[in-house]
């Protein structure tokens, strides 16, 4: 066993692994972001039923959430180059990466779009009618009545999906993309100790979960911290008026 597996090796191999952690962020961070206004234009899209650009939404949105990842990363490693290649654009000098950041943007956008549909959706009808009433623009009545409570609704769904992109990062490794997984993988080809590279990896991901999960937590807690505030805020002001409708009567 000894021979088989050795602790030792893990943390002497573990800021080798550590060392390929920048280029695991920088997926997630990327990929976040860009998922995160896509997704935000698609379940717009959805939402308002815009002509033609609804029902593309909804055929990219099913295809994304019926497919692996693995092959949405097969398609665009070997099919946007292929497709580009028809138009006399050569992208064979573009980093790996790239397509990496291209596959999981989209990914991410998908699922995150249905997270905000149905977020937009979540919002009572009559808020939206009132604030057509008081003349509010559709721009200002999403900017200023529909977006604040759709960030509360959906921030939990789009925490899970941040730590599930950050476990997804461990098949960028399979273009050729040296990540965290990437790293383990090379130090197990070189020493013949595949385990304990592996094991460093996991220690890395579960220690990076737990941090992305305390985050989220905190951030959750604030909001509905501030929510409850505005609610007791309300309270004194409404019997107040309550107690001076009742002295105009009198």
């Amino acid at each position: 066993m000894s021979e088989f597996f050795q602790w030792k090796l893990v943390w002497e191999y573990f800021p080798k692994v550590l060392s390929a952690l920048p280029v695991t962020l920088m997926i997630v961070a990327v990929a976040s972001i860009t998922g995160l206004l896509l997704g935000i234009l698609l379940a717009f899209i959805r939402v308002e039923k815009v002509p033609f650009l609804s029902q593309l939404a909804a055929v990219f949105v099913s295809f994304i959430r019926g497919t692996p990842i693995l092959v949405q990363l097969y398609v665009v490693y070997y099919g946007v180059p292929a497709l580009l290649q028809m138009i006399q654009i050569d992208v064979s000098s573009w980093n790996k990466i790239i397509f990496i950041y291209i596959t999981y943007g989209l990914n991410i956008a998908a699922f995150q779009s249905e997270t905000f549909r149905a977020a937009i959706l979540s919002v009572p009808v009559t808020q939206k009618e009132a604030s057509i009433a008081c003349g509010l623009t559709k721009t200002q009545m999403y900017r200023q009545v529909i977006l604040p409570q759709v960030v509360r609704v959906a921030l939990p769904a789009f925490g899970t999906t941040t730590i599930a992109l950050l476990q997804d990062t461990s098949l960028a490794f399979t273009i050729g993309v040296v990540d965290v997984v990437g790293k383990a993988r090379a130090i197990g080809a070189v020493t013949f100790h595949t385990l304990e590279g592996y094991v460093g990896a996991a220690i890395l991901f579960i220690t990076l979960s737990f941090l992305l999960e305390r985050v989220f937590t905190g951030l959750e807690r604030r909001m509905s911290f501030s929510k409850t505030k505005q609610q007791t805020a309300k309270v004194p002001l409404i019997s107040w008026t309550k107690k001076q409708q009742k002295i105009k009567t009198t």
